[in-house]
């Protein structure tokens, strides 16, 4: 697929079923690693990172399958078995470590079980600088030697992993899932204060358990781990992507229409509940596992939002909502405090708006200004780093970016 044609003008309708967590079954593929006798995962996303992620564990040695269908779930329970019974290999070469940040997550299971972890420096992220200094520290805190040479951390500790305690400066989701499963196999207690708390942190920990881990306090902002010798075999299934949901309801507001999301809860939508809601989409549990979403009124209200760790606003969802601040009333002030390159959004969204609906305030550059606008005409868009795709009210849009393109595809034709 080349380019994605969508023609506005229609409400969206329908019911979608939501797929695994990316950034849940990321970390929880690797977590293979810790046991020699096999992780069964379902309800596995169809997005190239998961396949970036099978091509660099098989490169170890893992022993991989990948079923499209599950018996009980359809083609939306993708399952995968993992395997790491012989690993043959220590080091992630840099052409498949450059294309995936979470790459770096395999440091902790590797340290922790063989001793020795050889990785090149991480790459395959387009929203700005995300330092892995804070990974590097708390294994150095667990006691690993570290040193960077001709592009690649090289990892070793002798007599094994030894629990600590854990202060991270700044909130660091990556950081947090590596020293979880860095320090299940450590000797003693590790105790990560300051934490990350989001979702997939705790499905994580969730998994590991399942896997003989003892892990304690996921979701809150202390983690503690108890090392054991050995982890299981186990199954387990990931939860839904709270980003592709909150995606849709999105989308309902900014057509007027109907969506029931299938496979979720209210709570899956904590951290930017309320600001749907108060910009006048409704969101409501109307069976235990379905929630609908709504617009409630004829026209969207202006919001303004502030992007924070969990369980604040959510940074992977800034995009989506300043795209509906484009059809509402009013002006609306979105600040972006995780990643810098997210700032670079309202450029991409005022291409396909034809208006100057963004700007930014000169003297406070993280801060930009959203002001509504009646229409949305259509546009060429080839932005390769759009995170953030309006749909016109008439006309079309035409995407280029084939990974762009093949992700509206995805999202889209669900609701037909």
């Amino acid at each position: 697929m080349k380019k994605l044609v969508i023609k506005g003008g229609n409400k969206l309708n329908g019911q979608v079923n939501i797929a695994g967590a990316k950034n849940a079954i990321l970390p929880i593929m690797v977590a293979s690693i810790l046991t020699e006798e096999g992780l069964s995962l379902s309800n596995i996303s169809h997005v190239k990172d998961i396949s970036t992620m099978m091509n660099l564990l098989a490169s170890l040695g893992i022993e991989i399958k990948f079923d499209g269908f599950d018996e009980d779930e359809g083609f939306e329970g993708r399952k995968i078995e993992l395997v790491a019974k012989d690993i043959s290999n220590s080091v992630a070469d840099y052409d498949l470590v450059s294309k995936m940040r979470a790459s770096i997550l395999i440091m902790g299971p590797l340290l922790a079980r063989f001793g020795s972890a050889k990785i090149s420096l991480p790459g395959g992220c387009a929203i700005g600088t995300r330092p892995i200094d804070l990974h590097l520290m708390a294994m150095e805190k667990l006691g690993a030697k570290i040193h960077l040479k001709a592009g690649y951390i090289e990892a070793v500790v002798d007599g094994g992993l030894k629990g600590a305690v854990i202060d991270f400066e700044k909130v660091s989701v990556g950081a947090t899932q590596n020293i979880m499963m860095a320090a299940c196999l450590a000797s003693g207690e590790t105790v990560i204060n300051n934490a990350a708390k989001e979702p997939e942190i705790v499905d994580l920990a969730k998994c590991l358990n399942l896997m003989g881990a003892k892990v304690s306090g996921a979701g809150t902002n202390q983690v503690k781990i108890i090392g054991v010798k050995k982890l299981h075999k186990a199954s387990h299934k990931i939860i839904a992507d709270r980003i592709e949901a909150g995606t849709y309801a999105v989308a309902a507001g900014i057509t007027g229409g109907c969506i029931k999301i299938n496979g979720v809860d209210l709570a899956l939508f904590d951290g930017f509940a309320d600001v749907l809601r108060d910009s006048g989409v409704e969101l409501t549990q109307i069976s235990e596992n379905i929630v609908e979403a709504k617009r409630t009124a004829n026209e969207i209200k202006s919001v303004s939002f502030s992007t924070q760790p969990h369980p604040g606003f959510p940074t992977d969802m800034q995009a989506q909502l300043m795209a509906l601040m484009t059809v509402a009333t009013g002006e609306s002030i979105v600040e972006e405090n995780i990643f810098e390159k997210l700032k670079s959004n309202p450029i991409y969204v005022a291409e396909m708006n034809g208006q100057n609906v963004f700007d930014f305030k000169k003297e406070e550059p993280e801060l930009t200004l959203v002001m509504g606008s009646e229409s949305h005409g259509p546009s060429e868009f080839w932005k390769k780093n759009a995170r953030a795709i309006t749909i016109p009210k008439k006309g079309k849009s035409e995407i280029e970016s084939l990974n762009v393109a093949q992700a509206c595809a995805i999202l889209l034709s669900r609701l037909g």
